[in-house]
């Protein structure tokens, strides 16, 4: 096997990108990777809804603090599940001044999702974070470390401090953070603390550094983080703007197409010539999900590639199975539609839209949701008037919004990512009157090519399907094997 991957599969959404889906392709010799991205409130819902095969209380017996498992499973835990129409209880949200058990839920749900993604295997796994997301990281990177991550992957952001992180609390000392604060000056921002120690049960075992993988769209920033970043860089995946999720903004104004989306030009375009000559690792992502993507990839110097929406549909991946099916029904029928979203996401990045019935995609589910900010992980913080600082989401109640010194025009379109992608895996928050809140989906632009794993007879498919049909060129880079759907390590 080859020493780096040749293939990376993306970490999608919340949850999508879950421990079955990366477990399936790490057992055959790949990179899979979860997503890290709001992981403590996945993990707590799980923990309301029973655990029903039992993997999330098994694998926490390996935590290394009983007692932070412990408090955990006595808050938030549901012997035989919470019933259908209840809410669920929700963690705290996540502040500058992190609360013990804020901090604890991120360590341990990153612990075990890693964890039970490298059971019974010796092969590689990854975990993705959003850099825009900023005061989970430091907990949720040293819970991942834990359990034995091979690499740490980022984009959405410009991550100059997370190498320097990963080599601290690899060390079991303390890292910081700086995080960003809306309308503070350069030297005003405000600093996360982590200290791994707390965690060190019996005495702290030798961790590993994991590799760090940034997620860029150009040379410039490649070359900006490997001369500034707190620590090393061992390579890159470069994401093209057709990929799915967010994507990074067009260079210069933005101008939009007559479709609202925004416009990539030329500025926009990768030289690929000037990634090779930085002499570091780089995988390309964006429209590469497909054997002849690959070999493209490789022609240009590349390692490899990162694929998405190939896998976001499989059996493995999280999306919940009523909305896997009614997509794979549209990617049949060849009726997809996918639209870059300059305004949906609260990040301020473009945000890819797949249009799906009943869903937030459709103007009328869209209005008729009322807004709410309960989970906040894409709120920012701001300086207030009096000097001090607050936390604000421009998808949260208007009215609120205003008061906190926002734009009545940073409001308009925003969709709460939180609440709609936590729907889009099924464990979608109860509203009054029992309504469940709708869900977002999101795709690459190539989601059409999915159907090549479909037929008359067959209306599902695997990741192993997807392995090997991007790989069908390099026989001997990976191990033909699978693990059964459904089925779970003991």
């Amino acid at each position: 096997m080859s020493a780096e991957p040749l293939l990376i599969q993306g970490g999608m959404g919340i949850g999508v990108s879950g421990w079955r889906l990366a477990r399936a392709i790490s057992v055959m010799g790949q990179l899979g990777v979860v997503s890290g991205t709001a992981l403590d409130a996945v993990f707590v819902r799980r923990l309301q809804l029973g655990d029903p095969d039992g993997h999330l209380r098994r694998v926490l017996r390996k935590f290394p603090v009983p007692s932070v498992v412990d408090r955990i499973l006595a808050k938030y835990f549901r012997e035989g599940g919470k019933g259908e129409q209840e809410t669920y209880r929700l963690g705290p949200m996540y502040t500058v001044g992190s609360s013990e058990i804020q901090q604890d839920l991120s360590v341990a749900a990153n612990f075990a999702e890693v964890a039970l993604s490298k059971e019974r295997h010796d092969g590689l796994v990854g975990l993705n974070l959003l850099e825009k997301v900023q005061m989970p990281t430091l907990a949720s990177l040293f819970g991942s470390i834990l359990a034995g991550v091979d690499y740490v992957l980022m984009g959405a952001g410009i991550p100059r401090e997370i190498p320097g992180a990963l080599d601290r609390m690899s060390a079991w000392e303390s890292a910081t953070l700086r995080v960003h604060v809306a309308g503070a000056g350069a030297e005003e921002g405000l600093t996360i603390r982590f200290d791994p120690s707390r965690f060190a049960g019996g005495g702290g075992h030798a961790l590993k550094r994991p590799k760090f993988l940034a997620i860029v769209s150009s040379h410039v920033l490649a070359a900006n983080l490997l001369k500034k970043s707190t620590g090393r860089v061992d390579g890159f995946v470069v994401e093209g703007p057709t990929a799915g999720g967010h994507n990074a903004p067009p260079r210069g104004a933005m101008q939009l197409n007559t479709r609202g989306e925004p416009i990539y030009g030329e500025r926009d375009e990768v030289d690929l010539e000037k990634m090779r000559a930085l002499g570091t690792p780089f995988w390309l992502a964006g429209g590469y999900g497909s054997a002849d993507g690959l070999g493209r990839a490789l022609k240009e110097g590349a390692n490899g590639i990162q694929a998405g929406t190939a896998f976001a549909f499989c059996e493995e991946s999280g999306f919940a199975p009523e909305l896997k099916r009614d997509v794979l029904r549209l990617v049949w029928e060849g009726r997809t539609e996918v639209r870059t979203d300059p305004l949906a996401s609260s990040s301020g990045y473009p945000f890819k839209v797949l249009k799906v019935p009943q869903t937030l995609s459709e103007i009328p589910v869209y209005e008729a949701r009322e807004r709410v900010c309960d989970l906040g992980f894409l709120r920012e913080v701001y300086q207030t008037p009096a000097g001090g600082w607050g936390y604000r989401c421009p998808a949260e109640p208007v009215d609120v919004y205003l008061r906190k010194g926002g734009m009545r025009k940073d409001t308009e379109g925003r969709q709460c990512l939180c609440n709609s992608l936590m729907a889009a895996i099924g464990l979608a928050q109860r509203r009054e009157g029992g309504n469940p809140e709708p869900a977002l989906i999101t795709a690459g632009d190539d989601i059409t090519s999915v159907r090549r794993f479909l037929s008359d007879e067959r209306r599902t498919y695997t990741a192993a399907d997807v392995v090997r049909d991007i790989l069908r060129d390099h026989p001997g880079t990976f191990r033909d094997e699978e693990f059964p759907t459904g089925a779970s390590p003991r």
